[in-house]
């Protein structure tokens, strides 16, 4: 598989070709919903898709000059879920939210501070189960430079961007594993210098790679 390196132009003119234009829904039939699921060694069914929690996430790839990023954060050690781990900005669903792309937004600028006036929406993946219950709408972006962020020290300790390059390289994408609940399980894994990008945050990096990739 090949490695992917664009400029913010070449990777906004392919996302607007490859990616989603609305929405996944549940049960869906065009595109199944995505997941660490299909990767176990062993045959495993997907999580209940109408059971799960309606999540999304933004993936805010950053036109810089040099060439394009992603910002991630790393979640505090303080919080309830997936704490200390590299994440995408985003969370649950608030009934107010009316879509996927307004949730996004709406944590992203409560998580980071970045504020929605410097992002635009490109599209979305496939909606993404995790092992802890939730059904993530991924929502692709892309964000003007000129922006500063404002943390939120009770969810976020820190905020880096990525090379969009480095991430879209299958030899970054690593397929490890460990014990959990009791079973053995397989998930992606891309270590970048002292950060571990790991678990859906990792598959949902690795499903925007299959989607531009063709």
């Amino acid at each position: 598989m090949r490695a992917l390196s664009l400029t913010s132009e070449e990777f906004a003119l392919l996302a607007a070709q490859r990616l989603r234009p609305e929405p996944p829904l549940v049960g869906d039939l065009i595109g199944r919903p995505r997941g660490d699921h299909e990767l176990q060694p062993e045959p495993m069914s997907a999580p209940d898709e109408a059971a799960a929690v309606p999540a999304a996430v933004l993936i805010p790839v950053v036109q810089r000059a040099e060439g394009p990023t992603v910002i991630l954060t790393q979640r505090t050690a303080a919080l309830r879920s997936h704490s200390s781990q590299v994440a995408f900005p985003g969370g649950r669903v608030d009934a107010v939210d009316g879509s996927p792309v307004v949730t996004a937004l709406r944590e992203t600028e409560e998580e980071i501070g970045l504020s929605r006036q410097h992002v635009r929406t490109l599209g979305f993946l496939d909606a993404y189960l995790t092992g802890t219950g939730y059904r993530i709408v991924p929502v692709v972006a892309l964000v003007e430079p000129d922006f500063s962020l404002t943390l939120n020290p009770l969810e976020v300790d820190a905020a880096f961007e990525a090379p969009l390059s480095f991430l879209l390289d299958p030899a970054n994408h690593r397929r490890e594993g460990r014990e959990w609940k009791g079973m053995y399980r397989t998930y992606y894994a891309m270590p970048f210098g002292e950060r571990y990008i790991w678990g859906a945050t990792a598959g949902m990096i690795r499903n925007l790679y299959e989607r531009l990739a063709g």
